[in-house]
């Protein structure tokens, strides 16, 4: 048997932290084997962010042609969408950024690229194929994929994930999602606006529980106004085989007790992909949903091995991953103690109009004790929504009326995915919330109201 191959470092996945962190490695001079069994650029380049947001758009510009009329503009005809067109545009987005990552780690001086199923056989060694290696460091960021949860009947259907969903060139005439969360939200609306019917099956008393309340229903109301059925408090959901492709049933407070579609979508959640890594091997250890467990600077519980993105259980967003590498790069080679505790939560929703969130939502602000001032704002009085008639949804704030600084804050409407991140900034920078109060913003935007909302507060 031939010794194995050394390196100063092995990375195992291509998505958004392990290149980033190759290339910081390299630079420094040591040599990396980058792992890839499948597709470079991970999750987000291949089947998450880029391909779903490069069909959000193309849904917009059907729903936006839709409404010409509102704008004056005059278009003879019903609006069709061409899906075959649909898809082939969003294959090129990502073939272009999978491209890129491939092409980048393949030029990068120092890095040695290889393809294939990585498996530990020792807390240094990893074995690809008929390929043994082995490195003082080892980096895990293997992402996650689909839960397809144990409901019954769930084999007997041809169901869909958003893997599955990315691979459709024709249009589902009914498609079903089960899961009332964030993905499942944003194919609903997007398919909706491309033509199909469709329902959305979920557990919870509402959508997207981890919201408050009123943004909930607020989101509801905007995906109903479209035509989506939202079947709420599905409490015993299962599945059988019909003529025109699968029955969910369901039980429900009010409405049929079973729902036919064409397609079926499960969207309840990811796991991690860490089941076939054989990580007993080297010690590595991971909690009961198979995340593997690490600490404040991304290390193992064994020495010279860690865990970046969505393995982790530290985060589920690309930012999160990306903001992995810089936390294990930093310690690693800049001596900068950064930890994920730093780390202040923020995320979007993008759907029409999009949800962007940081820090707690107002029933976290109100369960932690402290004194809260509050502060709303319907996006029917921001200026630059009624003039793109775009006026759906409010944005809010929760801040700490003591300290002053800013807690939490939502901006569900017109560009709230860019707007908030002015608070993302200012919570950062742990200043009060007067300062962004006082700053003089452009006009006519969606964040010129922050100031004026935050002038506004009112004790919670």
């Amino acid at each position: 048997m031939s010794a194995p191959r050394r390196f100063d470092a092995i990375i195992i996945g291509a998505g958004q932290a392990g290149p980033s962190l190759a290339g910081r490695l390299t630079a420094a001079g040591e040599t990396v084997a980058m792992i890839e069994r499948k597709d470079f650029g991970g999750t987000c380049v291949n089947t998450g962010c880029m391909p779903t947001k490069t069909l959000v758009a193309s849904a917009y510009a059907a729903h936006l042609a839709r409404r010409a009329a509102d704008y004056g503009v005059v278009l003879e005809g019903s609006v069709g969408v061409d899906m075959k067109r649909v898809w082939a545009r969003q294959q090129t987005v990502v073939t272009n950024a999978r491209g890129g990552v491939e092409s980048w780690l393949r030029g990068m001086k120092g890095c040695t690229v290889i393809q294939g199923h990585a498996r530990f056989e020792s807390a240094d060694t990893i074995r690809v194929g008929d390929e043994v290696l082995t490195a003082p460091k080892i980096f895990l960021n293997v992402g996650g994929r689909a839960n397809v949860p144990d409901m019954p009947g769930v084999n007997d259907i041809p169901y869909l994930t958003n893997v599955g969903m990315m691979r459709l060139d024709t249009l589902p005439e009914h498609l079903v999602i089960v899961g009332g969360s964030y993905i499942g939200l944003e194919f609903a609306q997007m398919f909706r606006r491309f033509g199909s019917q469709v329902t959305i099956v979920e557990m919870g008393p509402r959508l997207i529980a981890r919201e408050d309340p009123e943004i909930s229903d607020a989101i509801r109301e905007i995906l109903e106004a479209e035509g989506i059925t939202v079947r709420l408090n599905a409490k015993c959901i299962r599945f059988s085989p019909h003529e025109d492709g699968a029955c969910v049933h369901v039980t429900c407070e009010a409405g049929e007790p079973q729902v036919t579609g064409s397609h079926v979508l499960l969207a309840v959640g990811r796991r991690p992909n860490t089941d076939d890594l054989n990580l007993e091997a080297a010690g590595v250890e991971t909690d009961k949903r198979g995340y593997v467990v690490v600490d404040d600077q991304l290390r193992t519980n064994v020495p010279g091995i860690w865990a970046m993105g969505d393995c982790n259980g530290k985060g589920a967003f690309t930012h999160t991953a990306y903001n992995d590498f810089e936390i294990v790069a930093a310690n690693l080679l800049d001596n900068d103690p950064r930890k994920v505790s730093d780390r202040i939560s923020c995320y979007g929703l993008f759907v029409d109009p999009p949800l962007g969130r940081v820090g707690m939502t107002e029933a976290e602000a109100r369960a932690s004790g402290r004194p809260l001032l509050v502060g709303k704002r319907p996006m029917t009085r921001v200026g630059r929504a009624v003039e793109k008639g775009e006026t759906a949804g409010f944005m809010t704030v929760v801040v700490d009326a003591e300290t002053k600084e800013i807690l939490g804050a939502a901006i569900l409407g017109l560009n709230g995915d860019e707007a908030i991140h002015g608070m993302i900034d200012l919570m950062y920078a742990k200043a009060p919330y007067t300062t962004i109060q006082r700053a003089v913003h452009i006009h006519p935007t969606v964040s010129e109201l922050i100031p004026t909302m935050l002038g506004e507060l009112k004790p919670a």
